[in-house]
């Protein structure tokens, strides 16, 4: 089989390190848009873009791509494409996308015809008149975006940031996918030292350990594309074998969390347990106040604090910003990556951040606070 195309989502602004990510990887013809990151590769990538991207939130197999501005060019062009390469005659695959800024507003008649155009087309290649979608799950995606139509196949299942460690969460977690983008940022290596004292559910640690080790993110879990009959399983063997040949044991991460409630604490352990990671990652009850530099010589900081949806929670977050510009303190050798929706923020912390980044948290606008000088 020739070069596939795939297409990878991920949150905005941190397109760029899911493009390096990708660059690593060994892909061809990386192109990177908003909020996605696209690239070409063999039959191989399909199972080691699932298994080892950090910040991509689920791998799309890509269809076709052309223009429509009517419903019949809609129909047509879907039509036209080669689903009978992926979906058998006993698969099930449902439609579900968006549309944009294009002529074709209607996305449950966009599903429709596009639902319409594969059974036509499918029809044609297996010569039956009936599909009873019993069989392996091929998700059809389409985007349509100023009248370009995309269609995908998704690759995934569950999306990439369901890595299998947290079965609980403490309230707000991050996403994994989000604060793996985070991590890249601030440069975290195999001997960093990181602290979260806001460790929550213990993501940004977790997270970081797996990244310390080069445990691929997707190796405790399954997807949805491993049983397509398209991939020999011995493909998906060899690529589970690579990551684990790529884990790393020579390192001296270490990570520190902190958080004032006892559950988040108790939380985050058995998160990294779960992860494999409980080993280089300690976890301890303890208020920001109490939060010192003393521990080691240098450290990276990383956290989500609080930030409160109604008025007292408003204040008691801001407070806590507060606290957080008298005990992350400028010093060698120590860096702090702070992610907020707060409008104010480096005026309650008590200074400009050396470098700061848009992103979204969900839906929820929020900049990253980088201080490293």
């Amino acid at each position: 089989m020739e070069n596939l195309e795939f297409v990878c989502p991920c949150h905005f602004g941190i397109e760029s390190v899911l493009s390096g990510e990708i660059k690593r990887m060994g892909a061809q013809n990386i192109k990177t848009t908003d909020g996605r990151v696209q690239f070409s590769g063999g039959l191989e990538f399909l199972p080691r873009a699932n298994l080892m991207l950090r910040t991509a939130e689920r791998v799309l197999l890509k269809i076709g791509e052309f223009e429509a501005n009517t419903f019949e060019e809609l129909f047509e062009g879907t039509k036209s494409l080669f689903w009978e390469n992926w979906i058998g005659k006993l698969d099930r695959f449902p439609v579900k996308g968006h549309s944009i800024n294009s002529q074709l507003r209607s996305v449950p008649d966009c599903q429709a015809i596009i639902k319409k155009a594969v059974v036509d087309r499918l029809k044609r290649s297996y010569k039956v008149d009936w599909f009873v979608e019993t069989g392996c799950l091929y998700q059809i995606q389409f985007s349509i975006i100023k009248n370009v139509v995309s269609l995908y196949i998704d690759t995934s299942g569950e999306g990439l940031h369901k890595r299998g460690y947290r079965r609980n969460s403490a309230i707000a977690p991050i996403k994994e996918t989000l604060a793996c983008g985070i991590i890249d940022l601030a440069h975290v290596k195999p001997f960093s030292t990181v602290y979260d004292p806001f460790c929550g559910s213990g993501t940004f640690l977790i997270e970081s350990a797996l990244k310390a080790k080069n445990i691929a993110p997707g190796i405790n879990r399954k997807f949805v594309s491993e049983q397509w009959g398209q991939i020999g399983a011995d493909i998906w063997k060899n690529e589970r074998l690579r990551a684990i040949n790529l884990i790393r044991s020579d390192i001296e991460f270490r990570g520190i969390g902190l958080d004032i409630d006892e559950q988040a604490v108790e939380l985050s352990l058995n998160n990294s347990k779960k992860a494999g990671v409980d080993s280089i990652i300690n976890f301890k009850q303890r208020d920001i106040k109490k939060f010192n530099l003393n521990q080691t010589e240098r450290g990276i900081v990383l956290c989500n604090p609080p930030y409160g949806e109604r008025l007292l929670e408003k204040k008691q977050a801001e407070n806590i910003i507060r606290t957080m510009g008298k005990v992350f303190k400028k010093k060698k050798d120590w860096s702090y990556y702070i992610i907020s929706p707060h409008k104010d923020f480096e005026k309650i912390f008590g200074r400009n951040s050396d470098k700061k980044r848009k992103l979204y948290n969900g839906m929820l606008k929020c900049n990253l606070f980088m201080y490293f000088k």
